[in-house]
């Protein structure tokens, strides 16, 4: 993922000289892997400090494996610890809000829920839109539109 946000930040200046001296280390090194997390990281920060505001984005933090997803906030600490111009906003359903609180002192969250009238409204658009109207009957779709709403009201 950083290797991509390294991509989206170098591709409107062109790649700077410490990148691509990164990736011409790691080609020499065994096998020709692509640079390793630390020198991606250190590549970000060299890159960060040359522009005069960043904002990084992140879509469903949630959906990283446990592994992957500590990896790259540790890694966004770092970044952001030493890039005074770079912010973060991240999104993700709120059993990881604990491991970003970890990472990033004085953070600021903002709890999204739906309410019965959105699921409601999503449930209509989806069963609306559905491919094989055949699949389904009018006894199934009203268990659909009653059952789910209640359910998740109650998470």
């Amino acid at each position: 993922m950083l290797g991509a946000m390294l991509k989206q930040l170098v591709s409107r200046e062109g790649v700077s000289r410490h990148i691509r001296e990164a990736y011409r280390k790691a080609k020499k090194e065994f096998g020709g892997r692509g640079p390793l997390l630390p020198d991606m990281v250190e590549s970000m920060k060299k890159t960060i400090a040359s522009l005069p505001r960043v904002f990084i984005c992140i879509d469903a933090l949630d959906e990283a494996t446990l592994k992957h997803r500590r990896e790259l906030l540790e890694s966004l600490r770092e970044i952001v610890r030493t890039s005074s111009n770079a912010r973060v906003f991240l999104t993700g359903r709120p059993h990881i809000s604990g491991e970003i609180v970890r990472c990033f002192s004085g953070t600021v969250q903002i709890t999204l829920s739906p309410t019965h009238r959105d699921i409601k409204s999503y449930l209509e658009m989806k069963l609306n839109s559905d491919t094989d109207p055949n699949a389904m009957d009018d006894e199934l779709r009203a268990d659909i539109m009653r059952i789910i709403p209640e359910r998740i009201s109650k998470m």
